[in-house]
């Protein structure tokens, strides 16, 4: 399979302009060969192929005074900004034909300078590494790397990327092999997994705590955010409280992304099954007011796709649950399984509740985990049925 490797790179003041030339660079090739096919289509003129764009918003933009700074960078970064076009609007048509799966796509739209640049290096453009472990970028030079660990196979690209906070990373693209864990008693420690906002995840035996990364540091953001809108428009001191602003928000990403990262490897280490359930993150985050704001701080979509990659590179078993499937309103006590519980987001507030049938006292999560568990474990006796037929 292939993974993503993150590494901080330090550019010098001249790699930095050089870098900022190539992202200028790749963002006008971009929307003039948009610019082109928007206007053919308009004109009902056939579609430029991409060898007839490559020609048009390179080899002769280079030779006009308009784009003669075209030729400062590498003509690989500019071809593969031609090669992303290509591939936005291959997922445009797929995606409106029914072809592609997930949610629909969009038209490619112009780019603007945002805050975060990218640009992609393919084999094409020579670039390596160095035996002193610096990055050698065509047309850039050798760019410092703070690396945290080997990359396992050779990269097939580099992207580097430069983040609304200033900081600039090299994203290699390398090619892993799975690495299965010792295998476990599937019956002692497989797992459900039930997702929240009180608490982050409950799990067969413990409790994830909600770390609520975003809500600590609302304070200190909206401080910042006051501070942007006093500024005036297209000054430096602007310029530095954006910056802050975008510092603030790194920081709450990194910690979410770590706190994701350390929580999955532990529960795939310790878990030979996985089952979670399919939430529709994207519906329940489209609430307004503070419950919004919540899940879109938990990050459950993320986490769920986290678990599910390293589950398959490490030879677990995960299994996702039917979303509409009642784990929390079903009682969870054996022989019973009524839909007695809570019922509706207006009994949000109720966390424990006795069954009217069975009388057993339950708490709302650990009886949603053990019901998630149940019908993991009913799916994957289903799917071994089905690969032995």
């Amino acid at each position: 399979m292939k993974l993503r490797y993150n590494v901080r790179v330090y550019p010098s003041a001249s790699q930095r302009a050089s870098l900022a030339r190539a992202f200028g660079c790749a963002r006008v090739v971009w929307n003039d060969a948009l610019r082109l096919r928007r206007d053919a289509y308009g004109q009902g003129l056939p579609r430029p192929t991409a060898a007839e764009l490559s020609k048009q918003v390179i080899t002769e933009a280079k030779k006009t005074p308009e784009r003669a700074w075209l030729g400062e960078v590498s003509a690989v970064v500019l071809q593969q900004s031609l090669r992303d076009l290509e591939t936005a609007y291959s997922n445009f048509f797929t995606s409106r034909n029914g072809t592609r799966k997930g949610p629909k796509m969009a038209p490619p739209k112009f780019k603007k300078k945002t805050a975060r640049q990218a640009v992609r290096f393919t084999a094409n453009a020579c670039w390596s590494i160095t035996r002193g472990g610096k990055l050698r970028l065509p047309k850039i030079g050798e760019v410092e790397v703070r690396w945290s660990r080997q990359l396992p196979s050779n990269p097939s690209s580099v992207t580097v990327i430069k983040d609304p906070s200033g900081r600039y990373f090299a994203s290699f693209v390398v090619e892993v092999e799975d690495k299965p864990l010792p295998e476990l008693d599937a019956e002692e420690t497989d797992t459900g997994i039930d997702l929240g906002l009180s608490c982050y995840a409950v799990l067969r035996g413990r409790r994830i705590a909600s770390p609520k990364f975003f809500r600590r540091q609302e304070r200190k953001l909206r401080r910042a955010q006051r501070a942007v809108s006093r500024k005036q428009k297209g000054s430096n001191n602007r310029r530095k409280a954006k910056h802050a602003v975008a510092k603030i928000h790194a920081r709450i990403a990194d910690q979410r992304r770590d706190f994701m990262e350390q929580e999955t490897t532990r529960i795939v280490r310790e878990s030979q099954a996985v089952y979670a359930e399919d939430l529709n993150v994207k519906g329940m985050a489209t609430r307004r007011g503070t419950l919004g704001k919540s899940i879109h701080d938990q990050s459950l979509g993320r986490f769920v796709r986290t678990l599910e990659a390293k589950c398959l590179r490490y030879g677990r078993t995960f299994i996702k649950i039917d979303r509409w499937f009642p784990y929390t309103q079903q009682c969870s006590a054996p022989g019973c399984g009524r839909l007695t519980g809570p019922k509706g987001r207006h009994e949000l507030h109720v966390r424990v509740w006795t069954c009217t049938e069975c009388r057993t006292r339950h708490d709302r999560d650990e009886n949603a985990e053990a019901n998630i568990r149940a019908a993991g474990r009913k799916r994957a006796a289903e799917i071994r049925h089905e690969a032995e037929r």
